[in-house]
C-alpha cells in the first residue's frame, strides 16, 4: 500500500480552495479595473452642474440649451445599450469597452477644445458612444462570476466605487475651472479615460467559464446580431409587468443625475448667490452620499414581493423632496434636501435585483439591456424637458429652478404610478420568492 495515497485526496481540497481564491482575488480586480471606465462615464454625465454656469457664459447659451446639450450624452448612451449588450456577448466584455472607450477620449479632447456649441454636441455624443457599455459591462461581468447571492451586494459595491467619478465634479473640478478653465476639465478628465483604458487593457481578461465553453461547443456557428436582438426583446414587451419596470426605469435615476449632474450648480449660484466653489462644496457631500447609498441598498435589499414596494416608497419621497425644493427659496433647504437625496438615492440598485428576479435566466441579459436603455433614455428625457420648462419660466416671468423641479416632481409620480398601478412582477405566480 502506499503511504502517500492517504494524502492525496487531503491535497485537492487545498489546492482547489488556492485556485478558487487566486480565481476570486483576480476576478475582483478585473471588476474594479471595469469599474474605472464606470467612474469616468459617471464624471462625463455629472459635468453639467460645475460647467452648465460658465458654458452659458462662454458660449450664451439658454436653459433649453444647456438641457440638450446634457441630454446629449446620456441619449448616445441609452440607444447604444441594445448594440453594446450584442457586442458584450459577441466580442466580450474587454474588447467591447476596448473599443469603445476611445471615442469618450475623443469626445472629450473635442469638448476641450470646441469652439461652437455644435461641436460641443458633437464631443458630447461621441462621449456617450464611447462610455456606453462602461456600466453595461460591470453588471454583465458581476452577473457571469460572481454568486447570484452576491448580486446586489456587487452591484452596490461597484456603484459606490463609480461614484469617485462623480466625486470628481463636485469641488475639484469647481477649484480646476475657477483655476483653469471649463476646457482644463475636460482635458484632465480626456486623460483619465486614457489611463482607464491602459488599465483595462493590461488587466482585465474574459474568463471562460465551464458553461460557456459547453455552449461553443454545442453551437459553434451561432452568433448574435443586433437585428436579432431586437427581435429577441419582443417577448419581454409581451410579459405584462415590463411596461412598468419601464416606466419606473424612466425617471427613478433621471431625476437624481438631473439635479446633481445639471441643475444643482446653477441653482446654487442663481438661487443663492453661491461661489463656484461653494457649489461644488454642496455637490461633493451629495455625492458622498450617494456613494454610501448604494452600498447601504444592497445590503439592505429586502427581496421578493416587498423589494417593489420599496422602490415606489423612495420613488415618491424623492418627488416629495423636488415638491418642497419648487416652492421653499431657503439656502438650508437647498442644501440639506440634496444632501439627504443623496443618501436615498441608492433605491435605484434594487432596480436590478428587482429586474433579475422578474424574469426567467435566459431573459436576464436582455431585460437587463432594455433596463439600461430606458434608464439613460430617460435622463436624456428629463434633462432636455427640464431645459424646456426653464427655458419658458424665464420667458414668462416665472422662477425657472421652481419649473425645473415641478417637472421633475411630475414625470417621477407619473413614472411612479405607472409602476404601482400596471402588473408588477411580484404579482405574477413564481416570481414572489424570487431572490436576486
Amino acid at each position: 500500500m502506499n503511504p502517500n495515497a492517504a494524502s492525496k485526496p487531503a491535497e485537492r481540497p487545498s489546492s482547489r480552495l488556492s485556485r478558487f481564491s487566486r480565481w476570486s482575488t483576480s476576478t475582483t480586480a478585473m471588476l474594479i479595473a471595469l469599474a474605472s471606465a464606470f467612474a469616468l462615464s459617471q464624471a462625463f454625465r455629472t459635468v453639467g452642474a460645475m460647467m452648465a454656469t460658465p458654458l452659458s457664459g462662454h458660449f450664451g447659451l439658454s436653459p433649453q440649451q444647456i438641457g440638450t446639450w446634457a441630454g446629449t450624452f446620456h441619449f448616445m448612451f441609452g440607444i447604444m445599450q441594445l448594440a453594446m449588450g450584442v457586442s458584450i456577448d459577441t466580442f466580450g466584455v474587454r474588447r467591447t469597452v476596448l473599443a469603445a472607450f476611445p471615442l469618450a477620449v475623443a469626445g472629450a479632447a473635442l469638448c476641450a477644445v470646441a469652439s461652437s456649441f455644435h461641436a460641443l454636441l458633437l464631443g458630447q455624443a461621441l462621449i456617450g458612444v464611447g462610455c456606453a457599455p462602461a456600466f453595461l459591462a460591470c453588471t454583465v461581468f458581476i452577473a457571469r462570476h460572481f454568486d447570484a447571492s452576491r448580486f446586489t451586494a456587487m452591484s452596490g459595491l461597484v456603484m459606490s466605487l463609480a461614484g469617485l467619478g462623480i466625486l470628481f465634479t463636485g469641488t475639484p473640478l469647481a477649484l480646476l475651472i475657477e483655476a483653469a478653465s471649463w476646457r482644463a476639465g475636460y482635458a484632465v478628465l480626456a486623460a483619465s479615460a486614457v489611463l482607464s483604458w491602459i488599465l483595462i487593457f493590461w488587466r482585465v481578461r474574459d474568463p471562460v467559464r465551464a458553461e460557456d465553453r459547453t455552449s461553443a461547443e454545442t453551437a459553434p456557428a451561432e452568433r448574435q446580431s443586433l437585428r436579432k436582438a431586437v427581435r429577441e426583446l419582443l417577448p419581454l414587451f409581451a410579459m405584462p409587468h415590463t411596461l412598468g419596470l419601464l416606466c419606473f426605469a424612466c425617471v427613478s435615476y433621471a431625476a437624481f443625475i438631473t439635479l446633481r449632474g445639471l441643475w444643482l450648480g446653477p441653482m446654487l449660484h442663481d438661487r443663492h448667490g453661491l461661489s463656484l466653489v461653494s457649489s461644488g462644496n454642496v455637490a461633493l457631500v451629495m455625492t458622498i452620499a450617494g456613494m454610501i447609498s448604494p452600498a447601504m441598498f444592497g445590503r439592505l435589499d429586502p427581496g421578493g414581493a416587498r423589494r417593489g414596494r420599496w422602490l415606489v416608497g423612495c420613488a415618491f419621497a424623492t418627488a416629495v423632496i423636488f415638491a418642497l425644493m419648487a416652492f421653499t427659496h431657503s439656502l438650508a433647504v437647498d442644501i440639506g434636501l440634496p444632501i439627504l437625496y443623496g443618501l436615498l438615492s441608492g433605491y435605484s440598485v434594487l432596480q436590478y435585483s428587482y429586474t433579475r428576479a422578474a424574469y426567467p435566466a435566459a431573459m436576464t441579459g436582455r431585460a437587463l439591456s432594455l433596463l439600461n436603455m430606458a434608464m439613460f433614455l430617460g435622463v436624456s428625457l428629463m434633462q432636455w424637458t427640464t431645459g424646456v420648462a426653464a427655458s419658458w419660466a424665464a420667458s414668462n416671468g416665472v422662477e425657472p429652478f421652481r419649473a425645473v423641479f415641478l417637472t421633475i416632481t411630475a414625470m417621477l409620480a407619473v413614472g411612479t404610478l405607472a409602476f404601482l398601478l400596471l402588473p408588477r412582477a411580484h404579482e405574477k405566480a413564481g416570481l414572489a420568492s424570487a431572490q436576486p
